[in-house]
């Protein structure tokens, strides 16, 4: 529901003759405090066509304002929609080492995932490189999904990891994207990306298995992209300085 594309996506799965089995799909509630996630839910199964989901996530943690307790509360209710089977896996998006410390509190089923920017520029990483959102989430036996993984290149250039971009790209003969997506996975975490040209998720799909960054490298990057701040969404959540 959150990218109103719903009916579109349920109109291209009907039509594309593709077994549902063989399908992985993903929705999102955008949560209001007051309103039960049951009635967003329904509405998105009916414009999907769809019996159930393969992931069903909360897009963020900020409908609470904070408050532990409705986090607490709004994920009983997803709790509940999985047990009814109409969603095989739960999870959340843009949740911070709080907002799950919140969450798991009470959760009797833990998220499957929680999808988040990442890239060079925001790698949840606070105390001086002392705590890495990356590193809870692996103690928690929680995935990582990263979305905005070129940023670097689309909205936050010029800067520090441009150089090894293009050095590293030139030596596995891909695209800066390749690189900058690589450098995601690597890493264990999901690259998400929103392109909807054919050629190249083609080219994604063709180029990303058949490579990889060494250790050194995926920590050259880590290392530059350290040296520049840049979020490129839900700014008005965060101060300036706040790398969380």
């Amino acid at each position: 529901m959150t990218y109103n594309n719903e009916e579109e996506l349920g109109a291209a799965i009907k039509s594309s003759g593709i077994a549902r089995e063989k399908l992985f799909i993903t929705t999102k509630a955008t949560v209001k405090a007051d309103k039960p996630i049951e009635e967003n839910f329904s509405a998105s199964l009916k414009k999907l066509g769809l019996d159930y989901v393969d992931l069903y996530l909360i897009h963020s943690p900020f409908f609470a304002g904070g408050d532990a307790k409705v986090l607490q509360a709004k994920w009983a209710e997803v709790e509940a929609i999985r047990a009814s089977g109409r969603a095989r896996s739960i999870g959340v998006s843009n949740y911070i080492q709080e907002d799950l410390d919140a969450v798991l509190e009470t959760a009797t089923v833990k998220p499957a995932v929680n999808q988040i920017e990442f890239h060079p520029y925001l790698q949840h990483i606070t105390d001086g490189g002392k705590t890495r959102l990356l590193d809870y989430h692996r103690g928690k036996g929680i995935a990582v999904s990263g979305y905005a993984g070129l940023t670097a290149i689309t909205k936050a250039a010029p800067g520090p990891v441009d150089g090894a971009y293009a050095r590293l790209a030139e030596k596995y003969n891909v695209t800066e994207g390749d690189v900058a997506l690589r450098w995601t996975l690597d890493q264990g975490v999901v690259a998400i990306t929103t392109s909807s040209r054919e050629e190249r998720l083609r080219e994604y799909v063709g180029k990303l298995p058949g490579f990889s960054l060494t250790s050194d490298e995926v920590r050259e990057i880590s290392v530059l992209g350290l040296k520049k701040h840049f979020r490129g969404f839900w700014k008005d959540q965060y101060d300036d300085d706040d790398w969380r």
